[in-house]
């Protein structure tokens, strides 16, 4: 595989840390933007990647990054939004997406790997979804001879420092034996963020993923509910889950979204409108079969 000067937008989140470990141990040069140099200094010991703080919604900050590299990988994205209306949604899902391909095209980059989500579309009942699609579209439309983007469509990712797993392992610390689940007959796939990351590194080079979008799921479906429960007998939890209906659901989205840290909220509550499962297996385009829930989470959540 050849080496790459690559430029990652999200690279200190979840998925993008993992990922930008990845590519270094290849030997590729790295180019990491982040608004807080200095929350993230565990990864300043990456061999072949550096830091460079700023804002990447500036367009004149995303052109001097870009000079001089030849791939971008955009990871960067929110569950939630401070306000209610979908403006920072779009303004991170929408409007950077485009500024991104407007860097690209100004400093001659020539590969986008985007993040995207599964089931995102135009006419999704949530802001999340709405807007992730909308920036979807405008990375694909850029694409072209002289310009390959491979767009990416994760279902929900799991794995050690997760944000999903973990936060109901937290939440069900808390209560005292019943815990209150909305819309418990939802549907996922989760896959697991380092399949989700060979996935990327996989399609770097190769020619096949050029104008493709891939819908990444794990092997097997749960509903919310059955993850829940799972997730309780890990840690070691006696909790009767109490599936809500859909009117105490959005309630309970209602309630929660006042709450610091917005746990829950009425986009989400949305976005579970639409279950977040694959229609086909994980692409053979990459070459292995991806890891289940099963086989990972004990790992990280397991009482010992």
């Amino acid at each position: 595989m050849p080496t790459h000067k690559i430029c990652i937008l999200g690279g200190t989140g979840f998925v993008g840390r993992r990922l930008a470990a990845r590519l270094c141990e290849a030997g590729h040069d790295i180019v990491m933007l982040t608004r807080h140099r200095e929350r993230c200094r565990d990864l300043l010991v990456l061999p072949t990647a550096r830091m460079v703080e700023g804002d990447v919604h500036d367009p004149e900050f995303l052109i001097n990054q870009f000079e001089g590299r030849d791939t971008a990988i955009n990871l960067v994205g929110i569950l939630n939004e401070k306000g209610r209306d979908g403006r920072g949604f779009a303004r991170v899902h929408a409007q950077l997406p485009e500024k991104i391909v407007e860097a690209c095209r100004q400093t001659g980059v020539t590969r986008l790997l985007h993040m995207s989500a599964l089931h995102a579309a135009v006419n999704a009942p949530s802001h999340y979804l709405r807007t992730k699609a909308l920036g979807e579209d405008a990375v694909h439309r850029a694409g072209g001879p002289d310009f390959h983007v491979t767009r990416f469509r994760p279902s929900v990712i799991f794995g050690p420092g997760d944000d999903f797993l973990n936060r109901f392992a937290g939440l069900l610390r808390l209560m005292p034996g019943v815990f209150p689940l909305a819309c418990p007959a939802a549907r996922f796939q989760p896959v697991y963020v380092e399949d989700v990351v060979r996935a990327f590194v996989a399609s770097l080079d190769s020619h096949k993923t050029f104008g493709n979008r891939y819908d990444l799921c794990g092997p097997k479906v749960y509903t919310l509910r059955e993850i829940v429960e799972y997730v309780a007998q890990l840690i070691g939890k006696r909790v009767r889950v109490i599936g809500l209906n859909d009117t105490l659901s959005y309630l309970q989205a209602a309630l929660l979204e006042f709450v610091p840290g917005k746990p829950f909220s009425l986009d989400n509550y949305r976005s579970l409108q639409i279950d977040s499962v694959c229609a086909q297996g994980f692409p053979a385009v990459f070459g292995f079969t991806p890891a289940s829930l099963e086989e990972i989470a004990p790992g990280y959540l397991a009482v010992h």
